[in-house]
C-alpha cells in the first residue's frame, strides 16, 4: 500500500479501561469500556458507520443548501453467541429537511439517492463492514 491509501490511528491506555486513539494529524478521540460519558468501541463503530455516510450525503445535498435539521442515528444489536461477539442488524436513519423554495426542493430530490450512493459506493466504513474485510492483529 501507499501513503495515499494507508490510514492508521495510535490507541494509548491512559487508564484501567480507559484509552485515546490518535490520527497522523494529531486529533484524538477518548474512549473506554462504558463507565462514565466516554463512547465504547462499538459506539466508535456506529458513530463512524453514520459519520462516513453522514458526511457524504452532507457534500451532496449541501451544494443546493443549508438543511435545517440533519440528523443520523445508527443502532444495531450487540450479540454473543457460538461466533463470538458482534453487531447485527446494523440501521442507519437520516433524518433530513431543508427550507421551502426552489433549493431546498433540489436538496430533497437529491437526497435519496445521496444516500443510495453513499451506502453502495462511497462510504467507506460500511463498504468495510458489509464486505467482511479480514483483520490482522500481531504483537510486536
Amino acid at each position: 500500500m501507499t501513503d495515499d491509501t494507508l490510514r492508521s490511528v495510535t490507541v494509548r491506555r491512559t487508564a484501567t479501561g480507559h484509552f485515546t486513539a490518535e490520527n497522523a494529524r494529531g486529533g484524538t478521540i477518548e474512549f473506554g469500556t462504558g463507565d462514565g460519558s466516554d463512547f465504547t468501541p462499538v459506539e466508535l463503530l456506529l458513530a463512524a458507520l453514520g459519520g462516513c455516510s453522514a458526511a457524504d450525503v452532507d457534500v451532496a445535498t449541501a451544494r443546493h443548501v443549508e438543511p435545517t435539521e440533519f440528523t443520523v442515528t445508527v443502532t444495531g444489536n450487540k450479540v454473543a453467541d457460538e461466533a463470538g461477539n458482534r453487531m447485527t442488524d446494523l440501521a442507519v436513519t437520516f433524518t433530513v429537511a431543508f427550507p421551502d423554495g426552489a433549493e431546498g426542493d433540489r436538496a430533497r430530490a437529491i437526497l435519496p439517492r445521496a444516500v443510495k450512493t453513499s451506502h453502495d459506493r462511497l462510504c467507506t466504513v460500511s463498504r468495510t463492514v458489509e464486505a467482511g474485510t479480514p483483520v490482522t492483529v500481531t504483537v510486536a
